[in-house]
């Protein structure tokens, strides 16, 4: 039987990721100097590098705040954080090839200096207490089982009146989501739990809300618009970029899909949300 952290892999990781991104760098001569240049294909949560944005505007992310980014993937909102919002940012990820793929593209653009990648479980954070001043989390928590561990996790680790940050999907009135998604290719690793649940597992761990939205609309909206631009592109012939694909893989296209169908049926929902930890 696989363990949780196989399973995590199989779904996630890619042979060779970090050569792979090169190799499609170098296919469609894609320069890479600055973080503004990956921003097509390193920040694959919903909307993107504009909801990346979103939510730092609304933690009130400032310069010298000390964020630990949650399945940072390949880096690419630390790398937002850092050179936008002149955060330090440390990102920790089970899937030890997006740490090597984040590192790699954080030294292309100059930033290893204030953002660090570290291989690791969320749910068992290898860092004193107190240590951040923002955890932040894009798109990670339902792929975590044991919600209440993560969360008393993030307590800990944050200074008192830190912040807990996330964009997060929940699951919607109609169940099961059709697979694949993203985060599953079946429900083995999918713990999708409803909006009330998982603002009750926080609240429980010591924290209180700041703000909380469903931006469910708005991300059917872009997913919608997203589809159709890359239809259109191709039919017109127009030149490959690099895209979520040489990170997702081949199933990308059939996920984005399933994630139009699984939002317009109310079979998941999309929520930004701000808490605080108690001082």
């Amino acid at each position: 039987m696989k363990t949780y952290e196989q399973a995590i892999n199989d779904h996630y990781s890619r042979d060779n990721l970090t050569d792979s991104i090169q190799s499609a760098l170098d296919r469609s001569g894609h320069v890479v100097s600055s973080h503004e240049d990956t921003a097509g294909f390193d920040e694959f949560h919903i909307r993107g590098r504009e909801a990346t944005r979103e939510l730092a505007d609304l933690a009130g992310l400032e310069k010298g705040m000390t964020v630990l980014d949650l399945g940072c993937g390949i880096g690419g909102p630390a790398r937002t954080l850092a050179a936008e919002y002149g955060c330090i940012v440390t990102g920790i990820d089970l899937v030890a090839e997006y740490c090597r793929a984040a590192e790699m593209l954080t030294a292309k653009v100059g930033l290893s200096e204030r953002v660090r990648f570290q291989h690791g479980d969320m749910t068992a954070l290898p860092f004193d207490p107190e240590t951040f001043d923002v955890v932040w989390t894009l798109h990670t928590t339902m792929n975590i089982e044991n919600k209440a561990a993560l969360f008393s996790g993030v307590a800990r680790v944050l200074r008192p009146g830190g912040l807990l940050a996330l964009y997060e999907v929940c699951s919607g009135d109609v169940k099961p989501p059709y697979y694949p998604v993203p985060w599953a290719s079946d429900g083995t690793i999918d713990f999708l739990v409803p909006s009330d649940v998982l603002k009750r597992l926080i609240s429980v761990s010591g924290f209180t809300e700041v703000a909380w939205r469903d931006v469910s609309t708005a991300s059917l909206d872009w997913l919608r618009r997203t589809i159709d631009a890359k239809k259109t592109a191709a039919a017109a012939g127009a030149p490959r970029t690099v895209g979520l694909g040489v990170v997702m893989g081949k199933t990308a296209a059939q996920k984005s899909g399933n994630m139009v169908r699984n939002l317009d049926e109310d079979r998941i929902r999309i929520f930004q949300g701000v808490f605080r930890r108690a001082s």
